[in-house]
């Protein structure tokens, strides 16, 4: 693009370029000279360029930065800065120069950054992210085009067929960047599996270890578990169970609580000790370091650790004796923590035990109950530990999402429906008890100096208060001007929105004003927890961050805090690599809503109105948790003007639409693969 190219140009040009000078070092043909003129001309009113005696030089306000491209499926980005917490950089579809996900890209900051956070352009990639990308093949004219998967809504990439050959439209290929060549065909996106492949190339994930670390996790074995037995605190007469997802295989978190008397009791968190099987530089810890996480996918789990590892040896399955690290906290009749003792332990779980069993057992399923009589007591004695401390957290200001997930219905390997996850109080109690360890667990290593990586969550952005005290206004709820809004203000505003037709959208609306929370070797605090010590130690199996934290914690047990060189990177690492890994899983699942959704148009849905955009209006659709639009060309011929902020009215008919609307709609056409949806009105269900 003719304005980057100048901007590219006139960087480091303090003493400025004349137009003369600017033509010929871009080596225009003579055609372009109006072309450059108007471009100039443009850069200069914004602000972008300054001329002085017949010199254009970059204005002095003019910001370049760096960082890492993140692409989403609207043709639109973000810009993650190298080597700085803080708001990451809208980059606008028509201002991507090309860039696509992984990219390192030099940005200019606009002066007319959004109220949300910064803007800016891409001016230069400076390192390619991946030398293949992925995407959609189609014939134009006769001739063979690539439809990205990053940039669905950028332009079309004539490609290069070497040697000739005819090219099937409608393949999902891998294609070379630099030549534009097809060296994969990975075959139709409806084919089985094809879509797992595309995620995985496209997210950069790890299917395979190599060859080392599955050599070193093969030659692990039971035998090491009696070895140490004599020298760990023993739990095995303590009754202890793991209570899980149906179809989970690798359990890293077992709990045991014992009443105390005088309203006192003791809990037990009991974690696999990975760092005993997963010491520093070997294979192993290099593969699990690169994934940093485990990936989970409908229908598979992309592991951070081989699975003899991960579903084995160091998952507390059922009556076997595991090794562990525990943390043994005693709390009092409101909640508070008396005392916190942490030991590598060996432990031996009494059951392996389901959310659904054990929701079944708080609500009086006598079947349940008789099937789990051993256990009842215990899970009673879990459940109101559970209520003590959520109330705890509640009180401090602990932010509390009453928030579904779509889950994925399969009959006979074929996608049937969508249904709505929510949380049951089983979730929540292992929640609390996974939230009090890791508290206990960071304000023991804060204590002792030692080196950790923390989970940090800096406040919301004042521009991104504002934006949503505009929202709830519209909503009758009026957010507080506060110096310093805290995260109890929030969370009352979710208690004003609970019953309300709207709760989804407010909660939603609320989430969106929150920062994204990430690793950080230095604790500055979780706002959404209202914790100032908070980190991850309950998932080592599945995430990298725990594993250090167990490598640290071990060895203060053991004598005075370690060296830990190098946590700033492998705190970055890891938020990058998680922030990957939530991406592709949400893309899978969206994916396959959108390609079981084409298979039903001409339905009619309800969905809410939860956007206002150029082109009509972003209606959720309650049963798919995906979004369509609603054409306003469909509407009848109106024109809609904004009459709020969170409300349109018709021109001439003046009806209006407002956030959080609740309309029928019909499904009018579906594009998996651009995951776009057309709606047509069928009528307004609004009260």
């Amino acid at each position: 693009m003719m304005e980057e190219r100048i901007a590219r140009l006139l960087r480091g040009k303090a003493q400025g370029l004349s137009f003369q000078k600017i033509f010929q070092e871009l080596r225009l043909p003579a055609k372009e000279r109006k072309t450059l003129q108007k471009a100039l001309h443009d850069l200069e009113r914004r602000s972008v360029v300054s001329k002085e005696r017949s010199k254009f030089t970059l204005a002095a306000t003019t910001r370049v930065v760096r960082g890492k491209f993140d692409a989403t499926l609207r043709g639109y980005g973000f810009v993650i800065q190298e080597g700085k917490e803080g708001e990451d950089i809208f980059i606008p579809a028509r201002y991507t120069a090309g860039a696509m996900d992984g990219d390192t890209v030099e940005v200019q900051l606009s002066d007319r950054s959004r109220r949300a956070g910064p803007e800016g352009r891409v001016t230069r990639i400076v390192k390619k992210g991946r030398d293949v990308i992925l995407g959609l093949t189609a014939i134009r004219g006769g001739r063979p085009y690539l439809i990205p998967v990053e940039t669905p809504l950028g332009e079309e990439i004539l490609l290069t067929v070497t040697p000739p050959r005819t090219i099937e439209p409608g393949r999902m290929v891998a294609v070379e960047r630099d030549t534009w060549r097809i060296v994969e065909d990975i075959g139709r996106p409806e084919d089985p599996g094809v879509d797992t492949r595309v995620v995985i190339q496209r997210f950069g994930l790890l299917p395979v270890f190599s060859p080392e670390a599955a050599a070193e996790a093969a030659a692990l074995t039971e035998e090491t578990i009696e070895r140490e037995a004599g020298s760990r605190t023993d739990y095995r007469d303590w009754t202890s169970v793991t209570i899980d997802g149906e179809s989970a295989q690798d359990f890293d978190d077992a709990v045991s609580v014992r009443r105390l008397g005088r309203g006192r009791f003791q809990l037990g968190v009991h974690i696999a000790d990975v760092s005993h099987y997963v010491r520093p530089d070997t294979a192993l810890d290099r593969d699990a370091y690169l994934r940093a996480t485990s990936v989970y996918f409908p229908d598979s789990t992309l592991p951070m650790l081989p699975e003899n590892l991960s579903n084995d040896l160091c998952s507390l399955r059922p009556r076997r004796d595991r090794l562990t690290v525990s943390a043994v906290l005693e709390f009092d009749g409101q909640g508070e923590v008396v005392s916190a003792e942490f030991h590598p332990s060996i432990i031996r779980t009494a059951d392996r035990l389901t959310y659904t069993s054990v929701f079944a057992v708080f609500s009086g399923d006598e079947d349940e109950r008789r099937r789990l009589a051993p256990l009842v007591p215990a899970l009673e004695d879990m459940r109101e530990l559970s209520r003590l401390l959520r109330a705890k957290r509640l009180r401090r200001g602990s932010l509390d999402f009453d928030l579904v997930e779509p889950e994925l219905v399969y009959s006979q390997g074929k996608l049937q429906s969508v249904q709505a996850f929510e949380p049951n109080e089983a979730h929540k109690m292992i929640e609390d008890f996974m939230i009090a360890a890791n508290v206990a667990v960071a304000s023991f290593l804060q204590e002792k100096k030692a080196p950790g990586v923390y989970r940090v969550h800096p406040p919301p952005s004042q521009s991104d208060l504002e934006e949503l005290r505009e929202v709830l206004a519209h909503f009758g709820i009026f957010l507080p001007k506060p110096a310093k809004l805290t995260s109890r203000d929030l969370q009352k505003v979710l208690d004003e929105a609970a019953g309300r037709d709207a709760e989804k959208f407010i909660n939603v609306a609320v989430l969106r004003a929150l920062r994204l929370a990430a690793y950080a070797d230095e604790n500055s605090g979780h706002y959404g927890l209202a914790e100032k010590d908070y980190l991850h130690f309950t998932s080592p199996i599945r995430r990298y961050p725990d594993l250090i934290v167990h490598r640290s914690l071990k060895a203060v047990l053991a004598g005075p805090p370690p060296k830990m060189p190098g946590l700033a990177a492998a705190a970055r690492h890891s938020s990058e690599r998680e922030r990957q890994a939530d991406a592709a899983e949400k893309d899978l699942v969206e994916w396959r809503i959108f390609r079981l959704l084409k298979t039903r148009l001409g339905d009619e849905c309800l969905g809410t109105v939860v956007d206002f955009n150029k082109a009509g209006m972003a209606v959720e659709i309650d049963d798919y948790f995906v979004r369509g639009t609603l054409a306003f060309a469909d509407m009848g011929g109106d024109y809609y003007l904004a009459k709020s902020r969170g409300a349109l009215v018709g021109k001439r008919t003046g009806r209006t639409f407002e956030l959080g609307d609740r309309l029928k709609v019909q499904l009018a056409a579906v594009d998996p693969f651009l995951r776009k949806m057309s709606l047509v009105l069928v009528s307004d269900r609004r009260k």
